[in-house]
């Protein structure tokens, strides 16, 4: 009876979860028809008849009162054609049953199988997609995730770097090295290009050493900033430990680096102190500053030492030159195409030493007289490009005319071969004129003078020295020794050509030793005679200094500004150039610097300051001094603190503030430095008239804090005149 009850309810707990699926089986099957009636094409033939068999089932399932059970056992519900497992060409696996009476999928890759839940997740997909299959849709295919490798922007940075240091070590093109280099962006890597350019060069031979400074050099400001020079040469400072393990060497050679940085003015010095605080006191960075300061910074001469350490910023010697020369003369003189050798010639790169190519080819003329006229040929064509300047031209025959004594030991006949040759150069003009005097009685060309051949040297050699030593008594003293006073423009001529080829350092140290000699030893008709010879010669000095234009005249309105020429000097040399010449149009640019707002500090600062001081660090030590004067009195303290300025050309506004320093405090003490200032020869006259300009320009404004400020100064300017050191020209 019990056991009768069981199966009952089992019975009947069946037929309510068959009813359920039926429910879902005939909505279902409702739900296919609907979809076929609306397209044929959707199923196969042998598909529908499937669902015509399916959708008779629906229905009796769904009309008949009896359980699906019953229906199924009565053979009311038809199985599709054959009964068979085989129905419209589409396989249906066998199910395997296990021993246990359970179902369960074979394995497949460690899944299924008895009593387990098969994979999580079936990365297989396309195993169960049949792209033949008439219903297969391309949507059903899984993703595939298409990934592209992220790079490191800076990665590629460095690895684009290094194909550019590689070209420049072989080509030795600065220009195109730093075309590369802004081409390639990203800007704020660059001191990793620092970094890699030096220890790239670090690794090689002296000539790339020195190729790796030059570039720095010639980047800086143009194409790398300051801050990324000084961040690039940090990285190379901490490095030094890990360069260290491949290079022995490696402490000096980027202490070498470092000095060079320095003397390159690329560099400031109190960059190797701010480094040294920054870097642990083991490190071999703290070795590396160390000897760049000992062992090269503080050594005499230390500049030229260091620039000459890997053999000169020109990368290649003067021999190898020559030896070039030489070879791209005797070729020419076998092929006789001048336009390849005027390329050849430009190729070399050496535009301040053209000289040598005419004097080469001078004496190769003079050796065979068959290549006479295709040297003459070449020098005049170069000269009509522009390729050799006027001076380089003149310097070359100016060359050989020393040697001909020499030359005439092989070549009997080279001074008079070279007489013939002067005048058909000039007469072609391809030779300046001013290479001749007049010719003397007996018809020989007379050569410039030998005094002043001499004297130009031993300028050059002056000039050379006081730009390392910076030391204006000296170089006065071996002016003075010189004893050639009629000579003194073309000795400013010589100053600022060397000083526009060189550094703003060098350029400050010209117009600061100007404003010396103009005080001590040069006159202004000196001063205006020597800026008419450089002006008159400013297309030539283009030509090797492609900027010359303007530096002359930020050098002349400078001039001006620290009192060395008046502005109605301006007018003068503009008066005895011809019109419309680029000398002329230099003048016009300096009267418009002048002319220009706050024009005085902006002048005194274009070089960057002499003494490396701004116009308020200089205005506020003149205030300290003349402060620690006033209360001590001694004379002697006060005249040295303004010698220790270095700023003679800023003196007027010592003599301004003594002025209104002594009106203040009712003090005239403070006339007595004045006195003791002129009798020293610390402060000139024009100078102290500048001052007492500034201060009668101003007494409108001071009468207000200082009511009988006119009264004291008409007191001032009448003690000063009579005691002769203020000009009657400020009445």
């Amino acid at each position: 009876m019990a056991l009768s009850f069981c199966f009952d309810c089992f019975t009947l707990f069946v037929d309510e979860i068959m009813g359920l699926i039926v429910n879902v089986y005939i909505g279902f099957v409702f739900l296919l028809s609907a979809q076929m009636a609306s397209s044929e094409g959707f199923l196969t033939e042998g598909q529908r008849e499937m669902l015509k068999i399916a959708s008779q089932n629906a229905d009796i399932l769904s009309s008949s009162p009896k359980s699906p059970s019953a229906l199924l056992s009565e053979h009311h519900i038809k199985a599709p054609t054959g009964g068979k497992a085989q129905t419209a060409g589409i396989a249906v696996r066998h199910v395997r049953r296990s021993h246990s009476g359970k179902l369960g999928r074979a394995k497949k890759d460690g899944a299924g199988g008895k009593g387990t839940w098969g994979k999580l997740i079936d990365t297989d997909v396309a195993s169960h997609i049949d792209r033949n299959d008439p219903n297969y849709d391309s949507g059903e295919e899984p993703y595939q995730l298409v990934g592209s490798t992220v790079t490191d922007p800076l990665d590629e940075f460095k690895k684009a770097v290094v194909s550019i240091i590689e070209e420049y070590f072989s080509t030795g093109s600065v220009e195109l090295a730093a075309s590369d280099l802004r081409e390639l962006g990203s800007s704020e890597y660059y001191p990793y290009f620092i970094k890699r350019l030096v220890s790239m060069a670090m690794d090689r031979h002296d000539k790339e050493k020195e190729m790796a400074s030059v570039l720095l050099s010639a980047l800086y400001a143009d194409v790398i900033s300051p801050a990324q020079i000084r961040d690039g040469f940090f990285m190379l400072i901490e490095s030094a430990d890990d360069l260290a393990v491949d290079i022995l060497d490696a402490v000096d050679i980027i202490a070498l680096f470092l000095a060079r940085a320095v003397v390159d003015d690329i560099l400031p010095p109190a960059f190797l102190a701010r480094a040294r605080k920054a870097l642990p006191e083991s490190s071999k960075g703290v070795q590396v500053i160390q000897t760049a300061e000992k062992s090269y910074l503080s050594a005499p001469h230390h500049a030229e030492l260091v620039e000459r350490r890997w053999g000169g910023s020109t990368q290649i010697t003067v021999e190898e030159v020559k030896n070039k020369i030489a070879d791209l003369l005797k070729e020419y003189v076998d092929s006789g195409d001048t336009l390849e050798a005027c390329r050849c010639i430009r190729e070399l790169g050496v535009s301040f030493f053209h000289h040598e190519v005419v004097k080469r080819a001078l004496v190769l003329a003079m050796e065979n007289r068959l290549a006479e006229p295709l040297m003459l040929k070449l020098l005049k064509e170069a000269a009509e490009e522009g390729l050799i300047s006027s001076s380089q031209m003149v310097k070359g025959f100016s060359r050989l005319a020393d040697g001909l004594d020499d030359l005439a030991l092989d070549i009997p006949s080279a001074k008079a071969l070279f007489q013939s040759l002067v005048p058909k150069a000039i007469s072609e003009g391809w030779l300046d004129a001013s290479f001749t005097k007049p010719a003397g009685e007996d018809g020989e060309i007379q050569f410039k003078d030998e005094k002043l051949k001499k004297y130009k040297w031993e300028a050059v050699t002056i000039i050379h020295e006081y730009f390392l030593s910076d030391d204006i008594p000296d170089l006065i003293q071996s002016l003075e020794d010189l004893g050639a006073p009629e000579y003194n423009p073309i000795f400013l001529k010589k100053l600022i050509t060397l000083a526009m080829d060189r550094k703003n350092r060098e350029k400050e140290m010209a117009s600061v030793l100007l404003s010396a000699l103009h005080i001590e030893i040069f006159s202004t008709e000196d001063i205006v005679h020597g800026f008419l010879m450089l002006l008159e010669s400013a297309e030539d000095t283009a030509l090797d200094i492609l900027d010359a234009s303007n530096e002359l005249a930020l050098f002349l309105a400078r001039a001006v500004i620290d009192d060395v020429l008046a502005p109605l000097n301006l007018d003068e040399i503009g008066s005895r150039l011809p019109p419309k010449c680029s000398g002329s149009e230099t003048v016009l640019m300096a009267r418009s610097l002048i002319a220009a707002r706050h024009a005085g500090e902006r002048l005194l600062r274009c070089w960057g300051g002499g003494t490396g001081w701004a116009v308020e660090d200089a205005k506020d030590k003149i205030m300290k001094l003349l402060e620690e004067y006033e209360s001590s009195g001694v004379l002697s303290e006060a005249c040295q603190c303004i010698r220790d300025l270095g700023m003679p050309f800023f003196n007027h506004e010592v003599v301004k503030k003594a002025l209104v320093m002594a009106m203040e405090k009712k003090n005239d003490r403070l006339l007595y430095l004045l006195q003791e200032c002129f009798n020293e020869g610390l402060i000139t006259i024009n100078q102290m008239t500048k001052g007492f300009t500034r201060i009668k320009d101003s007494l409108d404004d001071l009468a207000l804090d200082i009511p009988n400020a006119k009264d004291k100064f008409g007191f001032y300017v009448e003690h000063a005149q009579t005691k002769g050191w203020l000009s009657s020209s400020i009445i």
